[in-house]
């Protein structure tokens, strides 16, 4: 595999909660702008509001029955092959039970058979109780790569989850297609919260979660193929640094694997009597 395919190693999954919950870093510098300059509406504009000044974005969630109106949910205009991509989030304060809040990448708009995807999904929880954070890893359409963490202190730019690749061509590292960020909120109480058990509470509708200071430095794709993938000196995620965990990292990273993981797709050998073949690939290397 040449290395301008490999550029993005290692995905590192972080997550910032402060009270309720960001996706945050101060890596990536950028500009004020208003929602219109980064992203479109998916669905449902009318669940879809913002501050007086364009920089607080917020989606909300009710009974709605309609198909995809009982939510809200946004993208990106450009779509990128690798980066740093941040956004503090505020989850739903209170009984959030069967609430889905999502933050992630994908390379296309809607659930496609051949797509690749990167998945932060806020699990949401009767009050009182913690929300969890499900990630997730699609390529080719292929996903089932769940992890689930507990969330109940505050991290900043600590890696939760390292996906690691390998050193040659393979079928679950989605490092090769552009992919679009996107926003959302949406009703899973068939199975977010304890299975489904926990069902959501329309009583407490509308459910509504706030974005605010999207940042973004990453190889934004141009066509046929953006100079930007190419192996050089000159861009950060080329470096050594970009795609291994620091020392510090990698302690904070082993503190969280042995004390805030409460589900691996990777050791649970009911569900995948043959482990996938990246559950044997070391994080550290």
């Amino acid at each position: 595999m040449e290395r301008r395919a490999s550029s993005m190693e290692i995905l590192l999954f972080t997550a910032t909660l402060v009270a309720a919950a960001s996706c945050s870093s101060s890596q990536a510098a950028g500009s004020k702008s208003s929602f219109d300059d980064n992203f479109s509406i998916m669905w449902s504009e009318d669940h879809f509001k913002t501050s007086e000044d364009g920089q607080i974005w917020y989606l909300s969630l009710d009974n709605d029955t309609e198909a995809f109106e009982s939510g809200c949910g946004f993208q990106t205009k450009q779509r990128y092959r690798f980066g740093w991509f941040s956004m503090k989030l505020k989850l739903v304060g209170g009984d959030s039970a069967g609430v889905v809040t999502a933050y992630y990448m994908c390379t296309e708009n809607g659930a496609g058979p051949e797509r690749d995807e990167l998945d932060f999904e806020f699990l949401g929880n009767r009050s009182g109780q913690p929300y969890l954070i499900q990630t997730n890893v699609y390529k080719n359409g292929t996903g089932g790569r769940e992890m689930r963490h507990m969330l109940c202190f505050f991290v900043d730019k600590v890696p939760v989850r390292v996906y690691k690749n390998a050193d040659y061509a393979n079928n679950f590292f989605p490092n090769e297609k552009p992919m679009y960020l996107f926003s959302s909120i949406w009703n899973a109480d068939d199975w977010a919260t304890r299975g489904g058990l926990e069902k959501t509470n329309w009583k407490n509708a509308p459910f509504v979660s706030s974005y605010k200071e999207f940042n973004v430095e990453g190889c934004q794709w141009e066509d046929p193929y953006p100079a930007c993938v190419s192996t050089t000196t000159k861009n950060w995620w080329d470096q050594y640094e970009a795609w291994h965990l620091s020392d510090d990292q990698k302690m904070d990273f082993a503190w969280i694997q042995r004390n805030l993981v409460i589900y691996d797709y990777c050791k649970d050998t009911e569900r995948y009597p043959k482990l996938p073949e990246e559950c044997s690939l070391s994080p550290w290397e």
